[in-house]
């Protein structure tokens, strides 16, 4: 099995500000960063080559960002052990601080590529029940193997 994530934020400006310049033009870079990662699989992203022009919600500054991983620790080394790492440092610059969960992980087959509708169900449910094997935090430390029973 796989591991599927989706994050949202809710950019404080619109993607073409000055003042979230250094985080639009960085894309790019992150984006390799996260595809040349070991455990990477694959990530949402249109023709352009990434997903920030992809709208699930009614705010035009609500972005979204999704991808699979081989393995919950490949994910935690691309977040916290690349260059990705100095860039979440500075989150709070470009976005709002959400009341409500803004990420959810889950276990996915091997061969299935989760649609964004898949990751909002799995969002809108972590946020309504918890951590549950059916969408969970890193807090919880759910394995695929937990899944299998």
């Amino acid at each position: 099995m796989k591991l599927a994530q989706l994050n949202i934020a809710l950019a404080k400006y619109p993607l073409d500000a000055p003042e979230i310049k250094d985080f639009v033009d960085n894309l790019d870079l992150i984006n390799g960063v996260a595809e040349n990662s070991v455990g990477f699989v694959w990530r949402l992203k249109d023709e352009s080559g990434d997903a920030t022009n992809i709208k699930l919600f009614d705010d035009p500054n609500m972005i979204i960002n999704m991808s699979v991983w081989e393995s919950v620790e490949d994910l935690k080394n691309f977040m916290f052990r690349t260059h990705h790492r100095d860039f979440m440092r500075r989150k709070g610059e470009w976005f709002h601080r959400l009341a409500e969960d803004s990420y959810v992980l889950w276990w996915i087959e091997d061969n299935h590529i989760p649609t964004p509708q898949e990751a909002l169900e799995r969002l809108q449910n972590l946020r309504e029940n918890g951590d549950t094997l059916h969408a969970f935090t890193f807090k919880s430390n759910f394995t695929a193997e937990d899944l299998r029973g």
